[in-house]
């Protein structure tokens, strides 16, 4: 059996606000238009190795653009609240992937009880090659 994880109640709320700012983001990002500044379409070439084209782009509000910038950096204020938490120095080096792992589906087990339907899936987020905990936090 997996070893589970008693995670402080701040920890959870951060990982769920993120979840929450990421859905928002992407809700936002999924409506705009394909250029954030005004441009004209344009198509290319016909005899270009793939053909692609763009319709005309009224570009981004200055409110969308706020909300973009503001979600973006509450993303990453979250992002490095959660990554540098306190309780990951009490996990060993070793555990910290299947800890992170288990923090980012918490809800899941927490909802187990309630139809498939109820729970998201998402595919696993990974880390840049060669970015740590430890390089991140300097947790050791």
């Amino acid at each position: 059996m997996a070893q589970t994880y008693d995670f402080p109640d701040d920890l959870r709320a951060a990982q769920d606000e993120l979840d929450q700012v990421r859905g928002d983001l992407q809700r936002l990002l999924n409506r705009q238009p394909w250029s954030v500044e005004p441009l004209p379409a344009w198509n290319s070439h016909e005899n270009s190795w793939r053909l692609a084209s763009r319709p005309d782009s009224p570009g981004w509000t200055s409110g969308d653009q706020a909300t973009h910038g503001q979600l973006r950096a509450r993303e990453a204020a979250l992002a490095a609240l959660i990554v540098c938490h306190a309780f990951w120095a009490t996990i060993e080096p070793a555990e910290r992937s299947t800890a992170r792992s288990q923090l980012k589906h918490h809800r899941d087990h927490t909802l187990a009880a309630y139809p498939p339907r109820a729970v998201r899936s998402r595919a696993p987020q990974r880390l840049s090659a060669g970015v740590t905990l430890s390089r991140l936090c300097s947790l050791g």
